[in-house]
């Protein structure tokens, strides 16, 4: 009995004088400290606070291990691997490209994308077709970012080769000064192009300067590997039931194919047919507590904002009502904009309350979009064939992968609602998320000082009828 009292003894003194772990002491502390670099595609303030791939995927690290994110935002990814090195974060979720040298550095996590750089021009200017083409003109990159290191290389064959790097900018004011012709030439990451250039519609890609790259979070190499093995386990985890898929999708799934055309045509309406129609997406907004600029999307995805556009099938107006719903919601007049506004407002804000309570935001969203195209029946039956292939019915990734299906016979045959157009909600939700993000674009970038917008008229009691079960 002695000799086993001084075993636990030994042990129990054993423990107290370890060392905690990484975990162990973030998990005193509470806190995660996250570095990251402010961008487009990794960490940004959106509407409802701070938004990005990077600001989801640490916040849900966070989560894990049961303590709060505190995220620290550094200049760029040299500037953020320097305070890893200094002790003043515990990771570096930045979208970081691994490479050979920071390898030397740092311990990096599980691959969660692939990037390139590329060069970009804008149209109606020479485009330059190699490195080569570089030489003599201006050429913007992000300070301590990639970009420059990549450049750096190609000048050990090109010694003519320069470029100006800009410690204060964002990178999206760097993609602007090519747009706005203040510089020839920037180079930056696919996923930021991809994101910006519906913004900067001039913006041409001219090639890449960089192969397909990894991109990892960041470790410290001089501690323990405690919080480098539960990011691990997270992103094991994570792909495994789907859960990294679903928030790619929510930041990049609706990008696409970029056409040019379309997004000059919305430019092109925003300052024509948008200011006169605003007044009444605000008010359909504040009475379906709804985003006015979500709403906005909706209609020019339906109409292009005309108040007199009709289908083949015979929907009209600005949100494209068919007469029985027009009916439903009390609509007396399709081609009034305020009615057909007021009614589309309506009829998505219904959609949505038919989205089960526990699906979250943005999927629920989402989802309300799609039945508001393809409708509720029809919706239903794709997340059933979604749950019976496997797949995760109250996730948008999945449901638009089944979507389709209901234009299949041999699957169409086999649901309650049969057969349906079922590409076109995909297309729908897809085209409503592109000109959104480019609506809250506009709106941020409105100078101050200029005149306020109407004021919110009131609505008739009438158009605020509850929409019947459909």
């Amino acid at each position: 009995m002695k000799y086993l009292t001084t075993l636990l003894l030994g042990l129990f003194l054993t423990f107290c004088s370890r060392e905690p772990t990484v975990v162990e002491r973030v998990q005193s502390s509470g806190v995660l400290r996250i570095l990251t670099v402010a961008g487009p595609a990794t960490y940004y303030q959106g509407r409802d606070g701070p938004a990005g791939l990077e600001h989801d995927l640490a916040s849900r690290f966070a989560a894990e291990l049961g303590v709060t994110p505190r995220t620290v935002v550094v200049a760029s990814g040299a500037a953020a691997l320097e305070a890893l090195s200094r002790g003043e974060g515990d990771l570096v979720a930045a979208g970081l490209a691994v490479t050979a040298e920071r390898r030397r550095l740092v311990r990096f996590g599980p691959a969660y994308q692939e990037t390139l750089l590329q060069v970009v021009y804008r149209q109606g200017t020479r485009a330059p077709r190699t490195a080569e083409d570089l030489v003599g003109h201006q050429v913007e990159v992000m300070a301590g970012a990639l970009e420059a290191h990549q450049l750096a290389t190609l000048r050990a064959e090109l010694p003519g080769l320069t470029w100006r790097e800009t410690p204060a900018s964002q990178r999206g004011e760097i993609l602007s000064l090519v747009h706005e012709q203040l510089v020839d030439y920037a180079v930056a990451t696919a996923q930021e192009i991809a994101l910006l250039r519906r913004f900067y519609p001039e913006l041409r890609v001219a090639f890449d300067v960089s192969p397909l790259t990894s991109v990892a979070w960041a470790f410290p190499r001089h501690t323990d590997d405690s919080l480098y093995v539960a990011a691990v386990r997270l992103f094991n985890r994570l792909r495994a039931n789907g859960e990294l898929d679903q928030i790619l999708e929510r930041h990049f799934g609706h990008m696409g194919q970029f056409d040019y055309q379309d997004v000059r045509g919305l430019m092109l309406h925003v300052a024509q047919r948008l200011p006169s129609l605003q007044s009444t997406f605000e008010a359909a907004a504040q009475r379906t507590d709804l985003d006015w600029r979500l709403l906005a999307a909706v209609g020019y995805q339906e109409s292009r904002w005309d108040p007199l556009a009709v289908s083949p099938t015979g929907v009209r107006g600005v949100m494209m009502l068919t007469r029985d719903t027009a009916q439903r919601l009390g609509v007396k007049r399709r081609e009034d904009p305020e009615q057909s506004i007021h009614g589309g407002a309506r009829y998505l804000a219904f959609m949505k309350e038919s989205v089960p309570d526990r699906i979250a935001e943005p999927d629920r969203t989402w989802l309300a979009l799609a039945a508001y195209n393809v409708g509720v029946g029809h919706l239903a039956d794709a997340r059933r064939l979604t749950r019976q292939l496997g797949g995760d019915p109250d996730r948008w990734v999945d449901v638009k992968k089944h979507l389709p299906l209901l234009s299949q016979p041999q699957w169409h045959r086999k649901v309650r609602h049969g057969y349906a157009r079922g590409r076109e909600p995909v297309d729908f939700v897809d085209s409503v998320r592109h000109y959104y993000d480019i609506l809250v674009w506009h709106d941020q970038r409105r100078q101050p000082g200029l005149p306020p917008p109407p004021p919110i008229p009131d609505v008739p009691d009438e158009w605020l009828l509850s929409v019947p079960a459909v």
